[in-house]
């Protein structure tokens, strides 16, 4: 390779499958600068979070490591929550600033960081601000301890305090008044900065990427920036010049406003000439939220989710298939859709063979590489299988066209929610994808051995610390596993 690709990964929050008019033929809105890239490359059709939440999604797609191996089990971090990532595990940052890269991470973090604090800081439920901490203190395990030369961007999600941002491992500022969001332009109530404006953090992050972007183009070792978008996730709040364009809601009009951040990124890669050996990535980190109010868009003739069932948190499919969008005018053929099974936990194996990097025994464990993809997206399944994971910490295992669930219900925020299954329900589901996209019939009771078979896989998945071949490895918090009844039922 004459010269090393730059590579630009950019995340939203909580946009589903069918937001993309590329990707959704019945999209009641069209998506310009998303559908650019499918044009200009590779659309994947099956491709999957790690989890329906966003949380658990993003250590996989950093780690390559299932986000159940971790101390987290289930549901996500909050904006004052300590670190998720281990401090000796190897990141797609650690690794590439390894072999000459210079990293970036802007936006929304939420994987945990330690701030300064006072002894009577204490965590609070639901995600609310909490007293006791020193905003003019370091930040200890910012982005910056895990493989990024810079970070700029919040600490958890827009409607979690603090409403600060923070640059490398200190707050910008200090907070000197409270705000408070209300319907879909929800946020919690929480300390705030000065100039510190919710409707503005999309553009204003956006700015950021763009002056990274410039000034790494002026340096002669390749880039990597992850910019996670903190949209279109709550608050709600698209910008003046796209409200009311979708046709839609406030909802689609803000998918509008992030699929114009695209055309800016694109624009800017194009004005710099780096476009052709730039490999720009575009995913979501989990399906829509309901609170882009399901009801409203259906009517409009709208189905975020497209044909699968669910939403974002669940189980099933609309919790965790999400788009996937891959440019590399340099390398990749234009214009193609791949139907095979991918994960956003395989992006560090696949660098990792693009660049020739050999990975330790302990390095991106669950991550497979989709090279072999990239270059001819008709070529054979790159994966054996997948595990999702729904926000309540149910697994399900993938493997061709058969998926298990196990959990009787969504395992999330769509009915039949966790506790409220029908007493006659199945403990596990099993769904064949190539006949039933919309997991409507559980055939379980038809197949035994087949799930069986399914189940004794995924727990040596489990067991083995690891989905890939090589050494086995330890899951975090290993202990946790003695009360999963059906890890330690008899096949």
């Amino acid at each position: 390779m004459k010269q090393r690709p730059n590579v630009i990964y950019i995340l939203a929050d909580d946009m589903g499958y069918g937001d993309i008019s590329a990707l959704n033929e019945n999209c009641a809105f069209e998506t310009p600068n998303f559908d650019a890239i499918a044009e200009n490359g590779i659309a994947f059709t099956d491709a999957h979070a790690t989890s329906a939440v966003c949380t658990p999604s993003r250590y996989g797609i950093l780690t390559g490591r299932y986000n159940w191996r971790s101390r987290l089990k289930s549901y996500v971090l909050g904006g004052y929550s300590s670190p998720m990532i281990e401090p000796d595990q190897s990141t797609v940052a650690s690794m590439l600033q390894k072999h000459g890269y210079r990293t970036a991470a802007i936006g929304k973090w939420h994987l945990g960081m330690d701030f300064a604090k006072t002894p009577e800081f204490y965590e609070v439920p639901d995600f609310d601000a909490c007293q006791g901490v020193d905003y003019a203190g370091k930040i200890e395990n910012s982005p910056i301890a895990y493989g990024f030369d810079y970070y700029y961007g919040i600490s958890g999600s827009l409607d979690m305090p603090p409403y600060i941002y923070i640059e490398n491992d200190r707050f910008t500022s200090l907070p000197d008044h409270v705000t408070k969001g209300t319907g879909k332009g929800y946020f919690r109530e929480g300390p705030t900065a000065p100039g510190f404006v919710h409707e503005n953090v999309l553009d204003e992050l956006t700015d950021k990427l763009l002056e990274k972007i410039l000034e790494y183009k002026e340096e002669e070792n390749p880039f990597f920036i992850y910019y996670a978008m903190p949209a279109p996730h709550t608050p709600i709040l698209p910008a003046e010049q796209f409200r009311g364009k979708s046709g839609t809601n406030e909802y689609g009009d803000f998918v509008l406003h992030c699929d114009d951040v695209i055309g800016r990124i694109r624009n800017k890669l194009q004005e710099l000439g780096i476009q052709d050996n730039t490999i720009l990535i575009y995913t979501s980190d989990n399906g829509c939220s309901p609170m882009a109010n399901y009801q409203e868009l259906l009517a409009a003739g709208h189905n975020p989710s497209y044909v699968f069932r669910g939403t974002k948190a669940d189980i099933y499919e609309g919790g965790h298939r999400i788009p996937l969008l891959v440019e590399w005018p340099e390398r990749i053929p234009k214009g193609q859709q791949c139907e095979r099974v991918v994960c956003l936990s395989d992006l560090m194996a696949t660098l990792a063979e693009l660049l020739e990097i050999e990975l330790g025994e302990a390095d991106a464990v669950d991550s497979v590489s989709n090279l072999p993809l990239w270059y001819e997206p008709q070529s054979e399944e790159v994966r054996e299988d997948l595990v999702h994971q729904s926000i309540d910490g149910s697994l399900s295992i993938r493997i061709g066209q058969y998926k298990l669930e196990m959990c009787p219900g969504s395992g999330g925020w769509s009915d039949p929610k966790p506790g409220q299954e029908p007493e006659d329900a199945p403990r596990f589901q099993l769904y064949d994808l190539s006949e039933d996209i919309g997991e409507k019939k559980n055939i379980i009771e038809e197949h035994p051995e087949l799930a069986k078979r399914m189940r004794k896989i995924l727990k040596e998945h489990v067991r083995n610390g690891r989905s890939t071949p090589g050494a086995p490895q330890k899951n975090t918090d290993d202990h946790v596993w003695e009360t999963v009844k059906w890890l330690l039922e008899e096949d």
